[in-house]
């Protein structure tokens, strides 16, 4: 086939979640990480975070999500800056391959989607004010893309850390549908899902230069494919 066949047809490929039994092994070793986020100067990974869902437990009073809206640089800047967001950390989440690395992740062959850890105040900044912000900084009608970011590591999706949180993030889904339904869009396929529910149910850092990417290299690549639509009040 002509090599225009061949990039439609590995793009294509890129849009299917592989299978559990197909998924990449990984490794049982986690990545090394900074002892702590270069801009909020709190520490990324929770005490125990070797044990559950991967995220371990942060100071009492604080909350955590694990949102997905495209290349993790971007949706991690956006989040630094919140007032209340206590710290944030990026990751793959939602599947199979145990400690994967951002090579693989791109293959398309480990299941997981480019994920941020927010970690908040609710007294600050509940829930509902974070996906407030995650609705209107990406496009979640597309399906296993962001704008030109193709395959299912750019996939939309909330993992939370409890059952309520997830009902609490389906109901603000649906608050957000019918924005978009009067705009003329499609609906949300966004994964919404407990963390432990979701793949092999846990939160896996990513390399530590990936971290607060765009505090370090500020020009670098941002993906913002935001549909425009206001979260309704």
């Amino acid at each position: 086939m002509s090599w225009i066949d061949q990039l439609i047809s590995s793009r294509l490929g890129k849009q299917e979640l592989v299978a559990a039994e197909a998924a990449l092994p990984g490794r049982a070793t986690p990545v090394r990480l900074a002892a702590e986020n270069i801009i909020t100067h709190h520490p990324m990974r929770g005490a125990d975070a070797d044990q559950g869902t991967g995220i371990g437990t942060f100071d009492a009073g604080l909350s955590a999500v694990v949102l997905a809206g495209g290349c993790f640089w971007g949706v991690e800047e956006i989040f630094w800056q919140v007032p209340g967001v206590w710290t944030t950390a990026v990751g793959y989440a939602g599947g199979h391959t145990p400690n994967p690395t951002y090579e693989e992740t791109c293959t398309a062959h480990t299941g997981h989607t480019e994920s941020t850890l927010v970690v908040f105040d609710p007294s600050v900044i509940d829930l509902e004010g974070i996906l407030k912000i995650f609705w209107e900084s990406h496009d979640p009608t597309q399906e296993m893309r962001q704008g030109n970011d193709i395959g299912t590591q750019y996939r939309s999706a909330i993992f939370t850390t409890s059952d309520a949180d997830a009902e609490t993030a389906r109901a603000s889904a649906a608050t957000f549908q019918t924005a978009l339904t009067a705009a003329g869009l499609g609906p949300i396929t966004t994964e919404i899902a407990p963390l432990a529910d979701a793949g092999d149910g846990r939160f896996y850092y990513a390399e530590d230069y990936h971290q607060q990417y765009l505090a370090k290299n500020p020009h670098g690549y941002r993906c913002h494919a935001a549909t425009g639509i206001k979260f309704p009040a």
